[in-house]
């Protein structure tokens, strides 16, 4: 199969997809998501397949969505529909349409009747937070960083797969502020399963990928189905038409559209320095009353 942004290969019993953007440290493009559901196919319907290993090229696992290109750009760009013509609509099906395709071509690895195991070597960040958290298994080098700052302004995880990697408290932790940690944290709070030193990681994912391949496909895929049903009921699925719904959202609300004026005025990473900074977001936009404000009748 012939890809564009991913590579696709297989070592016997193990299929290996490598992200392979490493000029743009593996952002997602367009083409993207796609390719990665149809490796993930070509693995399930390849017999000598028992587990599939997500890798990406370079020094980053998945840096987010391209959004350098998306939030620089004036006009209407996909996932911000303010601006030019329209500049006065927003339709949320139009964006729940294109971005609900992403979420479920991510799913696929998590879905996938053979085991998955994400590598992470370097920062799996935004959207590629979402990636790497939609495989089974996340093993992580010490020295690389996983978190999802958009959740600050102009983001919603619509995997929705913190919350159910980590529980409540804990996602809300990592959702409320936005922050990276680095591969100890994330595997102390229970978000991947192992971090080691990036030296060790290759031997570790191979380890594993191995001790799996020796399974049969039939068993393999039982004890997946099992525990993804018990997710299945907990209403996953739900969840994620929310978290969708809501990701198109915080491109539009006040504070998204100030994000988005802000990168197209002084650039992405200004804005992104700036929207992570701690420092209020949106300065000096006013705000109706708020049903939550005090006020005396």
């Amino acid at each position: 199969m012939k890809f564009q942004d991913i590579r696709y290969a297989t070592d016997g019993p193990i299929a290996t997809i490598t992200l392979n953007r490493p000029s743009r440290l593996n952002a997602i493009s367009l083409h993207m998501p796609g390719e990665l559901a149809q490796a993930v196919e070509a693995a399930n319907r390849d017999d000598e397949v028992h587990v599939i290993v997500l890798s990406g090229e370079g020094r980053a696992f998945c840096s987010g969505y391209d959004l350098i290109d998306f939030a620089e750009s004036a006009g209407e760009r996909p996932g911000s529909q303010l601006g030019g013509e329209k500049s006065d609509t927003w339709d949320p099906m139009a964006d729940y349409y294109g971005m609900k395709q992403n979420t479920e071509d991510f799913m696929s690895l998590w879905r996938s009747y053979k085991p998955t195991i994400a590598r992470i070597h370097g920062p799996a960040v935004a959207g590629g937070s979402d990636i790497a958290l939609c495989c089974d298994l996340a093993v992580m080098a010490d020295e690389a960083v996983i978190g999802y700052p958009p959740a600050r302004v102009w983001g919603c995880p619509t995997t929705a797969m913190w919350v159910y990697r980590l529980g409540a408290e804990r996602a809300k932790r990592m959702l409320l502020t936005g922050d990276l940690i680095g591969g100890k944290e994330a595997a102390a709070m229970g978000l991947v399963l192992e971090s080691l030193p990036l030296a060790q990681l290759d031997e570790r994912v191979r380890e594993l990928a191995e001790r799996m391949a020796g399974v049969p496909k039939n068993q393999l895929m039982m004890q997946k189905l099992m525990v993804n049903q018990a997710y299945d009921n907990m209403g996953l699925h739900n969840t994620q038409m929310f978290a969708t719904l809501f990701d198109g959202m915080t491109r539009h609300t006040p504070e998204g559209v100030w994000f988005k004026q802000r990168a197209e005025q002084a650039g992405f990473k200004q804005a992104v320095q700036e929207r992570d900074s701690g420092d209020p977001i949106a300065p000096g936009i006013s705000r109706p009353l708020s049903p939550y404000a005090t006020r005396e009748d």
